[in-house]
């Protein structure tokens, strides 16, 4: 049973109904949080969920006050509880996952209980696209006969989740050409804003994800605190365990500006993990901010997201905006758009133009109108090269040593080419040679 340890438990009137809250502003009443406004949108949500989570056991209200506390200028001592709202797994780390469950529930049966007593505590997805293959392509029943193939290879662990889907509550497997387990999180299974019965209500609180691959952060562009965790995190977040953490310095990217006319996410995405590789954010959160947001869809801010792990921090998180609302209902989510606008709205946790700059811990600014065309650089995707400059950078690459990250040829060797013969065409390739 959780506990209303600080007032903060009420009543929100929504499209879908009366939900139960755990209200933010109550920290501030009764002084726990001086100035909620300040706090970055990240550590707002991890707050909520800490405060929601008050139990006297697994979480108490010195973990509440001790994130409370958390200061832009000091350098953070005290865990954080962190209880996930659910888990999304990839096949190749969820199945042992699954394995586990079953082999708890065979204890259980062994001791006399009830195996269906063993289940995950939150809701679970499985998404099965890692262990994809192709072995058919250049034909029109490509997709059919890859999917008969990856049918009859993997038979039994096909069986073995049909078996879990259907024995375990709160277990859901998405099947394989469905899509990318995080553009189907994205797309699909993110809410933004959950409701769980609990205690005999309907309470309403925000979605926040682990995930067993380390890209799960591109749900932090739809404004879903989320990243990825190893398979025991996982499990023990099914189990309804905290995840303990530090709380996290965050750097926030102040974004100006608008994009210039052909510049792209990915242009936009290199620039910035150049950027924050060179600032030095590993286990920092990262929030963007500013009046640039404005100017970047959805997509561009889950690519963003998307590259967390290459710039090295935890995070790189989006606030709730008017563009969030707007993706929910372009992707069928009509009826979670309102209950998020309501949510977010009501606990600070909607960013406006309006909105006032929250403290972070270091401060970088990213001008949009700045950015270029670019590709990744030979090898890491933070040696940045600029379009402009690609042949040059090419070429000096060919020679460089693998030391310096470039291939180690000899200049003799940079000027060789290769007959190759294809469809009855003869052509001459070398170094740089686009083929398609």
């Amino acid at each position: 049973m959780t506990m209303d340890a600080f007032g903060a438990r009420g009543i929100l009137e929504t499209a879908q109904g009366k939900v139960t809250i755990f209200r933010l502003s109550a920290l501030s009443k009764t002084g726990v949080v001086p100035h909620l406004e300040r706090l970055p949108f990240s550590i707002r949500i991890l707050l909520e969920g800490v405060l929601r989570s008050v139990d006297g056991e697994l979480v108490t209200e010195n973990d509440v006050r001790n994130l409370a506390r958390w200061s832009a200028a000091a350098i953070p001592e005290a865990e954080v509880p962190f209880m996930p709202a659910r888990v999304l797994l990839q096949d190749l780390t969820g199945v042992p996952a699954v394995v586990d469950l079953a082999s708890m529930r065979a204890a259980m049966k062994r001791l006399g209980g009830d195996p269906r007593r063993i289940n995950p505590l939150v809701p679970v997805d499985l998404v099965i696209d890692h262990s994809v293959q192709v072995d058919v392509a250049g034909t029109s029943d490509a997709l059919k006969r890859n999917m008969e193939i990856e049918f009859e290879r993997n038979r039994e662990r096909f069986e073995f989740l049909r078996w879990g889907q259907r024995a375990f509550a709160n277990f859901r497997v998405v099947p394989p050409a469905t899509g990318i387990v995080h553009q189907v999180n994205l797309e699909f299974l993110a809410k933004v804003v959950m409701t769980r019965k609990q205690d005999g209500h309907v309470v309403a609180f925000p979605d926040t994800v682990v995930g067993t691959d380390s890209h799960t952060t591109m749900i932090n562009g739809l404004g879903v605190l989320g990243w990825g965790v190893g398979g025991i995190e996982a499990e023990a977040g099914m189990l309804g365990q905290p995840l303990y953490m530090v709380a996290p310095p965050v750097v926030g990217v102040k974004v100006t500006g608008r994009l210039r006319e052909g510049v792209t996410a990915t242009d936009v995405a290199l620039t910035v993990t150049q950027m924050l590789r060179k600032k030095g954010v590993v286990e920092k959160f990262v929030e963007f901010y500013g009046p640039g947001i404005g100017q970047l869809s959805l997509p561009n801010r889950a690519t963003l997201a998307n590259m967390s792990p290459e710039y090295g921090a935890t995070i790189g998180f989006f606030p709730v905006d008017r563009e969030t609302l707007e993706y929910l209902r372009r992707t069928g989510r009509g009826a979670e758009a309102d209950l998020v606008e309501r949510y977010t709205k009501e606990q600070g946790l909607f960013r406006t133009e309006a909105t006032p700059d929250p403290e972070f811990t270091e401060r970088v600014v990213l001008d949009l109108g700045t950015i270029e065309p670019s590709l990744a650089g030979p090898k890491r995707p933070q040696d940045r090269v600029p379009l402009a400059q690609m042949k040059t950078a090419f070429r000096q690459a060919l020679t460089a040593s693998v030391k310096e990250r470039g291939f180690g040829l000899a200049a003799e060797e940079t000027s060789r080419k290769v007959t190759v013969q294809l469809n009855g065409t003869t052509a001459e390739i070398g170094h740089g040679a686009v083929v398609i």
